[in-house]
């Protein structure tokens, strides 16, 4: 029988399969739903799903009635972006270190506290431009995990993927560090350059995620391989098994530019932050042949078309506008000083360059 998620009850058998973001099964039929699997198609937003007309002990299966309920609500007031960036690290934090003590990631938890933030920068795509500003190096790992599900749910998006595809891209790009969990808090916690066994170790983190990640209910195998090839490169040269492009994934493909783009626009014990501008540029040239083309090429026309009007530092001191972009060198925009007014155009001036994106 067809009935709503809502009327679902533990011990009820499923009928057939339950699909959500594509063909392959969210949950297989013949499956005794658990008080998890309800929190999954909750989650997923599942709507109806076929059930068996009996329960696990035995008994009829009889569906309650669905009540509708007036409920009296309050405005309640809208919360910034920063505010649900800021709110959505604290929740990933909690989350890893109970990954830590060894409990199991639970995929409800990551959904819940992503989704918000993709759904207001898929409204607002400018707040992409804004991520690099709002992390600390204390906590970079956990601000990391989040704007790399934002950027590669974004990617995904601009490419072409349908909403629940780059849905499960945001959940996998939140998930890509996970592994991390099971490195010493020692190494993670180091102020300076790691030595060799232990940027060794470090190199295991995709297989680690892996393992905590497979046979977790919701995770898929585009999930897996996300998580498991985003230090892969196109050339062979990433890890953790030197991989070329015929054999990642896209989806790992849209997670390794979103990873390195944000790990360097990031504050480091070891690194000074640098500017979107000057990272894009780095990317383009000294990336090229190692990440997929078009998911840069997607990045750079994305981030950079935000930018007109926007406030810049340049390497010699001078703060200056943004007043026009060309496509052919979109890091080397025309600006205007902020003291003189003087209009330059730095795609002539090879010595200079924007260090900085100001609020």
């Amino acid at each position: 029988m067809k009935v709503k998620t809502k009327q679902l009850q533990e011990g009820c058998i499923l009928a057939e399969d339950v699909k959500a973001l594509t063909n392959h099964p969210l949950v297989r039929k013949k499956t005794v739903l658990t008080e998890e699997h309800l929190q999954v198609l909750d989650a997923f937003l599942i709507d109806s799903v076929i059930v068996e007309d009996k329960l696990i002990n035995g008994d009829d299966f009889r569906p309650p009635e669905i009540t509708e309920e007036r409920v009296e609500s309050t405005p309640t007031k809208q919360k910034t972006f920063i505010e649900l960036y800021l709110q959505a690290v604290n929740n990933y934090k909690k989350e890893f270190k109970s990954w830590q003590s060894g409990k199991k990631i639970e995929i409800i938890n990551i959904r819940a506290l992503i989704m918000p933030l993709l759904e207001e920068v898929i409204r607002h795509p400018s707040h992409v431009f804004s991520l690099h500003h709002y992390q600390t190096k204390e906590d970079y790992l956990y601000h990391h995990a989040v704007a790399v599900s934002i950027l590669s749910a974004y990617l995904g998006k601009k490419i072409g993927l349908t909403k629940g595809e780059w849905i499960e891209l945001g959940i996998a790009g939140a998930l890509c560090d996970c592994g991390m969990a099971r490195i010493s808090e020692t190494v993670l916690r180091k102020k300076g350059a790691l030595y060799a066994a232990e940027y060794e170790e470090v190199k295991k983190h995709p297989i680690y995620s892996y393992q905590m990640l497979k046979g977790i209910t919701g995770v898929s195998e585009r999930v897996l391989l996300a998580v498991l090839q985003h230090h892969e490169r196109e050339d062979g040269s990433g890890y953790p098994l030197g991989t070329t492009a015929k054999k990642n994934h896209q989806n790992s493909k849209i997670c390794a530019v979103a990873d390195i783009y944000h790990a360097m626009t990031s504050e480091r014990y070891y690194r000074s932050k640098q500017s979107p501008f000057k990272v894009l540029e780095l990317i383009s040239k000294d990336q090229f042949g190692q990440l997929d083309h078009r998911v840069v090429q997607t990045l750079l026309n994305s981030l950079l078309n935000f930018s007109i009007g926007t406030r810049v530092r340049l390497s010699n001191g001078e703060e200056a506008d943004i007043l026009y972009i060309d496509q052919q060198a979109p890091t080397r925009p025309i600006v205007k000083l902020v003291t003189t007014g003087e209009v330059l155009k730095l795609i002539t001036m090879q010595d200079l360059h924007i260090e900085e994106v100001l609020h």
